[in-house]
């Protein structure tokens, strides 16, 4: 599932290009994709519209349109959106098409077809149920290391649970979540009231360093990611220890762990992470 850094990856790719195109038409091929309002609205309230900003929330990426509305986008497991030349391919996975104005268009591809979309009014946004349930983002300015610790106190539950819990902080996943906590040298099972005061800084510098390095390398592709431009990320190549069980940690030399947790694959050092 694409996590904060693919999605801020896409928006960077797409934003200096869609930005300020008007849309013409908008063609639904599946309209599970659309969750409000109707397939058949959703189409005819985009038609005409300038594309007038682009920002992202956690997973969320989220399309201004006009001076009043805002599209959002959960890309889920497999979404893509790949902004092209008119002609670009439809291919099976095609689920949405935006044709804009010169000759552009932005087709939303969906293997799986969990990625779904909202039009909202702006006025809607704080209302939105997924809104409001989410954390801050994990990128956001406003996430001092103080306000980090203050959130971190009484929660209890392993760490590495508590790292993927939207609601705590918006965006990280699990690639991102065994990324951090090999960075932070701790052990993903670690109840998160144990951790003193040391662990609980690196575990903030390590969220905020990890995120950061993966959009440089413009994110992480281990299957169907891939950027507005339809490119594949590079920090798969940066890897420390996800989907690395068996090989040597790249500081001590010692094999990789991989260990089922919540239904999700955790991978550590048991020597660095404690």
């Amino acid at each position: 599932m694409p996590e904060l850094p693919e999605v801020e990856t896409i928006l960077r790719s797409l934003e200096p290009k869609a930005l300020g195109h008007v849309i013409r038409k908008v063609t639904v091929i599946h309209e599970k994709t659309i969750k409000k309002p109707d397939p058949e609205l959703f189409a005819s309230s985009l038609q005409g519209q300038k594309i007038t900003g682009f920002n992202r929330w956690g997973k969320y990426l989220l399309m201004e349109i006009g001076s009043s509305m805002v599209l959002v986008i959960h890309l889920r497991m497999t979404g893509r959106l790949i902004f092209s030349e008119a002609g670009f391919p439809v291919n099976k996975h095609t689920r949405v098409i935006f044709y804009l104005d010169q000759g552009m268009e932005i087709h939303f591809q969906d293997i799986r077809k969990f990625g779904t979309m909202h039009l909202l009014n702006r006025q809607d946004l704080d209302t939105f149920p997924p809104f409001m349930a989410l954390g801050y983002d994990a990128l956001d300015s406003r996430l001092t290391l103080d306000l980090f610790l203050e959130r971190l106190k009484g929660r209890r539950g392993q760490v590495k649970e508590l790292l993927l819990n939207q609601s705590f902080i918006a965006g990280v996943g699990n690639i991102y979540a065994n990324e951090i906590l090999f960075k932070a040298g701790i052990h993903p099972q670690r109840p998160a009231d144990s951790l003193n005061i040391q662990e609980q800084k690196k575990l903030y510098m390590a969220l905020r360093s990890v995120l950061k390095s993966a959009i440089r390398y413009h994110g992480t592709t281990l299957r169907d990611y891939v950027d507005g431009d339809g490119n594949q990320g590079e920090f798969q190549n940066k890897l420390r220890v996800h989907s690395r069980a068996g090989k040597p940690c790249p500081s001590c030399g010692n094999s990789i762990v991989r260990i089922k947790q919540g239904g999700r694959s955790s991978y550590y050092c048991p020597s660095c992470q404690k």
